[in-house]
């Protein structure tokens, strides 16, 4: 399992790059989430929500409540444009963190070796 700390440092990226893909709700990015990490990261609704209640405050993100004749309500996400722009910057600033520890990480593999 990642660590909590990690997982939360990569919520912000990885909800916004998951509504990038397309609008959705709450339990299918969770699902996506679970999906895409191996099952090595597992969200809660406790853990989401307020994250998406954040990035809706901050103009990254917008909702709307959505019907459907067979189902019960629900809220869509969508990104913004300003929410695409963050996570351009999100993706520059995690590239230029991967690319630190891909660094160090070769640096101690040959000394290794």
């Amino acid at each position: 399992m990642i660590s909590k700390n990690l997982t939360a440092a990569s919520t912000k990226p990885i909800i916004l790059g998951i509504l990038k893909q397309g609008n959705s709700y709450g339990y299918l990015i969770i699902k996506k989430v679970k999906e895409l990490s191996g099952g090595s990261m597992e969200w809660s609704d406790g853990m989401l929500y307020p994250v998406l209640h954040r990035l809706e405050k901050d103009k990254l993100i917008q909702s709307k409540w959505t019907m459907s004749d067979n189902a019960r309500p629900r809220k869509y996400y969508r990104i913004t444009e300003a929410g695409k722009k963050a996570l351009a910057e999100e993706k520059k600033q995690w590239l230029q963190i991967n690319a630190v520890l891909n660094e160090i990480w070769d640096i101690k593999t040959s000394r290794i070796l």
